[in-house]
C-alpha cells in the first residue's frame, strides 16, 4: 500500500484541488472559514498525515474507493491510500466554528468580505459544541471570525463566547484579528491559544493586499502577538503567513526568524485563489512542491533553534495540520 509522505503531500497542496468520486460527497461540508469560504473539500489521510483539498473536477488528482479505504491517483497512477476523514465542524477533530461570516475589510486573497454572511448567536454556537459533546466527539474548540463592525466589537462579541464554552473543559484556540488588549481579555475569558495572523511579512504586499487596516497594520499585529506570547506562553500563540503572493524566499525566512524570535509558530500557508478574487490576485499563484518543502525543511530548523514546539499546539491549524506542511 502506497502511504502519503511530506513529498506526496507537498504535491497535493501545491495543486489544492481533487476530483472526488461522486458517492464519496454526501457527508462533507462546504467551508465558513476564511479564504476558503463557501467551497467543497475532503480530508485524506494517510501514512500519518492528513491533507485537506478542495472538491473539483479540473484536478489532475482523483479520489476513488478502494475496498474499505480510499486512494488518490494522479491520472491511471495510484499515488497514496489511505482514509476519508470525518468532519466534526470544519475539519476533523476539532469543533472548528465561524462566528462572523463577514468582514468590512477587503483582503485581496479572502472572500469572506464578498458574502455578507450571517453572524452566529452564542447559543447557536453553544448547540454545535454541545452537539459534538453528546456525540463523544469533542476534544477541542476553535472560533475564528471575520470582523462585522470593528475589531473592538468583535473581540467583545468572541470574549461572550468563549467565556460561555469555557465550561466545557476543553481547549479553545481562537484566530481572529487582534485590538487593543484582546489577547488578556481572551485569556481571561478562557482561550488557551490564539492565533494573530500578519497574512504576509512583506510590508509592500500587505498593504496591496490588506489595504483599509488603518490603525491595525502589519506593526500592530506583530505588537498584538508579542503581548499575546507574554500572556499565552510560547507554542499557544501562532500567525499564518501565505505563501504566494509575489514574496520571496528570503522575504518569508526573515519573517519565520522575526516570529519565532517572539515565541510565535509561523503557519506556511499556501495561497487559495477564491473565484471572486482572481483579478486581485493577478500574478498569485500556489507554490510549487519542491518550494513547499524547501520552506518547511526551513522552518522546522528555525523552530528547533528557538525551541518551539507545533505538537504541543492543541487546537486550530497547528492541530489539524490539513492544510499546510506542519513541521
Amino acid at each position: 500500500m502506497a502511504l502519503m509522505d511530506e513529498r506526496i503531500k507537498a504535491e497535493l497542496l501545491s495543486i489544492g484541488i481533487i476530483d472526488v468520486e461522486a458517492s464519496l460527497l454526501p457527508a462533507w461540508r462546504t467551508s465558513t472559514a476564511g479564504p476558503g469560504m463557501g467551497l467543497q473539500s475532503i480530508f485524506f489521510r494517510s501514512g500519518g498525515l492528513r491533507v485537506r483539498l478542495e472538491v473539483n473536477r479540473d484536478s489532475p488528482f482523483r479520489l476513488a474507493r478502494k475496498g474499505d479505504h480510499v486512494a488518490v491517483l494522479k491520472g491511471d497512477v495510484e499515488i497514496a491510500e489511505g482514509m476519508l476523514e470525518e468532519v466534526v465542524a470544519h475539519c476533523p477533530e476539532q469543533v472548528y466554528i465561524t462566528i462572523s461570516e463577514r468582514c468590512i475589510y477587503n483582503c485581496q486573497f479572502c472572500s469572506v468580505p464578498l458574502s455578507r454572511g450571517r453572524i452566529k448567536s452564542r447559543d447557536e454556537i453553544v448547540a454545535i459544541v454541545e452537539r459534538a459533546r453528546s456525540e463523544g466527539r469533542l476534544k477541542a474548540i476553535a472560533l475564528t471570525s471575520g470582523i462585522a463592525v470593528s475589531p473592538e466589537d468583535e473581540i467583545d462579541r468572541v470574549v461572550e463566547i468563549v467565556r460561555a464554552l469555557s465550561v466545557y473543559g476543553v481547549p479553545i484556540g481562537v484566530a481572529v484579528h487582534p485590538a487593543k488588549g484582546s489577547s488578556r481579555r481572551l485569556k481571561d475569558a478562557g482561550a488557551t491559544e490564539v492565533k494573530y495572523s500578519v497574512e504576509t511579512m512583506d510590508p509592500e504586499i500587505f498593504d496591496r493586499m490588506c489595504r483599509g487596516k488603518k490603525g491595525h497594520d502589519l506593526d500592530f499585529i506583530l505588537k498584538s502577538l508579542r503581548e499575546a506570547v507574554e500572556i499565552f506562553g510560547k507554542n499557544h500563540v501562532s500567525s499564518n503567513i501565505i505563501i504566494g503572493l509575489g514574496e520571496s524566499d528570503e522575504c518569508v525566512q526573515k519573517g519565520v526568524v522575526y516570529l519565532a524570535k517572539m515565541g510565535v509558530i509561523p503557519v506556511l500557508r499556501p495561497i487559495s485563489i477564491p473565484p471572486g478574487r482572481i483579478e486581485a490576485l493577478k500574478g498569485a499563484e500556489r507554490p510549487s512542491p519542491e518550494r513547499l518543502l524547501k520552506l518547511t525543511e526551513m522552518t522546522r530548523k528555525i523552530l528547533r533553534k528557538y525551541d518551539l514546539r507545533t505538537d504541543e499546539s492543541k487546537t486550530m491549524c497547528l492541530a489539524c495540520t490539513g492544510c499546510d506542511l506542519t513541521p
